[in-house]
């Protein structure tokens, strides 16, 4: 947002910072953390994570002396600490909404039913929550972002994700009235369905992310959760089940996405991709309903028209969440939250492998599913199970084929989550 630099710095003078607490010290959270030391008006308080040594990593990485870092087992010592202007570790998610001095919290687990309780802790606290975890919000976001707004405080997802840096693209299109035709996101590799947290295992240690994560960008799913907040705030959603998947340039762009009878590959448009080889960039595709706006687009070399490709080359991911925390602390704004009314899109259920009768899923990441996206109302009617909803206690009711989709029918799962209840409670919401 324009001028929020110059926010952060009023608060800088006047010693009046955002207090931020983070939940899940992994990659992307050590990031977030240092990006925050080199910032005006912000203070990362407090880091959360089940392995203490991560969380006093990410503020060792960042500078801090190991005498300036507290290690907290309740509630009250983390307060004196934060009072004191000490940086706090803990392993219990919990405190990072009860702290009295927070003002955001991040939650960077990437695990849904985890989201869940960070978000839902947060808002009860009355504390903006920051969500670095897309794998939650396409689950549950409507429900969530609408409790959120009845306390009075902001859910949203995050700058520098990829669905965050499509909202900016979109938003500044909308604005100036373009006619926004596709929406989407570049993928670095190919889908392979393959992948699972052993065959990835050695490339994941040197990339210093963890094998489930990178399974979950190698077989597609986490595309396929980002493309689902994307639809789901927009209302654009997927032309086809899974996508399209094109290899393409970014010059290519406008051509590929027009309609099937104007050489294209869309049978509609206002739509949502990806695309394998414009990552690590976003883009949307527009065009206009008047000539001398296609006459100065073609005069900016934006292309020979009738459709152009907006682009932007890079998300910088956690590095840019800080942006979103101070929109939600200053303008009590939203980077990207879920539209109003019925969801656009799901995330649905794919087995990986033959599954039979009995057995126990493992969810994102794992041996056993992946994720594909698919309407919500196409979704509902056949009854697809919504992979956020699958944990290492979803037990398989009878066999199923490898890349057979997936129906509440197919499993037994686990009611006693908070994401299964919230998702029950979304879905009496939007009836």
């Amino acid at each position: 947002m324009l001028g929020l630099n110059e926010k952060l710095r009023e608060l800088e003078a006047n010693n009046a910072h955002i207090r931020v607490a983070l939940v899940g010290a992994g990659q992307m959270g050590k990031g977030m953390i240092s990006q925050i030391m080199l910032m005006n008006g912000m203070i990362p308080s407090l880091v959360i994570d089940i392995n203490l040594e991560n969380a006093i990593q990410s503020f060792t990485l960042a500078g801090i002396p190991k005498e300036d870092i507290v290690i907290a087992n309740t509630l009250e010592e983390i307060n004196v600490a934060i009072e004191k202007n000490k940086y706090v570790v803990s392993e219990n998610a919990e405190f990072a909404s009860k702290a009295n001095l927070v003002d955001v919290v991040v939650d960077a687990t990437g695990v849904p039913e985890v989201g869940a309780k960070v978000a839902m802790d947060t808002i009860f606290n009355k504390k903006h929550i920051v969500m670095l975890n897309v794998e939650t919000d396409v689950v549950i976001g409507h429900i969530l972002n609408k409790l959120a707004k009845n306390a009075g405080v902001v859910y949203t997802g995050t700058a520098g994700d990829e669905p965050g840096a499509v909202k900016e693209l979109y938003d500044f299109a909308d604005a100036l009235g373009f006619d926004i035709v596709a929406i989407g996101k570049g993928k670095n590799n190919p889908v392979n369905l393959e992948a699972n947290p052993d065959n990835v295992r050695e490339q994941a240690l040197k990339s210093g992310v963890s094998p489930k994560m990178l399974t979950s960008f190698k077989d597609g799913t986490k595309t396929m959760v980002e493309m689902t907040a994307m639809a789901n705030a927009t209302g654009f959603i997927p032309d086809v089940r899974g996508g399209h998947g094109v290899s393409a340039t970014v010059d290519e762009l406008p051509g590929i996405y027009r309609l099937k009878e104007d050489g294209g590959i869309l049978n509609q448009y206002k739509i949502v991709d990806y695309v394998n080889g414009v990552a690590p960039g976003v883009f949307i595709i527009v065009t206009s309903k008047l000539p001398q706006v296609h006459h100065e687009m073609q005069y900016l070399s934006m292309g020979p028209g009738p459709n152009y490709v907006l682009y932007r080359p890079y998300h910088l991911t956690s590095l840019e969440t800080p942006l979103t925390v101070a929109r939600a602390a200053i303008y009590n704004e939203p980077t990207i939250v879920p539209l109003d009314g019925e969801p656009v899109a799901e995330t649905i259920t794919v087995a990986k492998r033959d599954l039979k009768a009995g057995e126990r899923l493992d969810g994102i990441g794992g041996f056993t599913v992946y994720g594909s996206i698919e309407t919500y109302k196409k979704a509902k009617e056949e009854r697809l199970l919504p992979i956020g909803l699958v944990n290492k206690n979803t037990v398989v009711k009878r066999d199923i084929k490898k890349g057979e989709y997936l129906t509440y029918d197919m499993v037994e799962l686990d009611t006693t989550t908070l994401i299964y209840k919230l998702r029950q409670l979304q879905e009496e919401t939007i009836k």
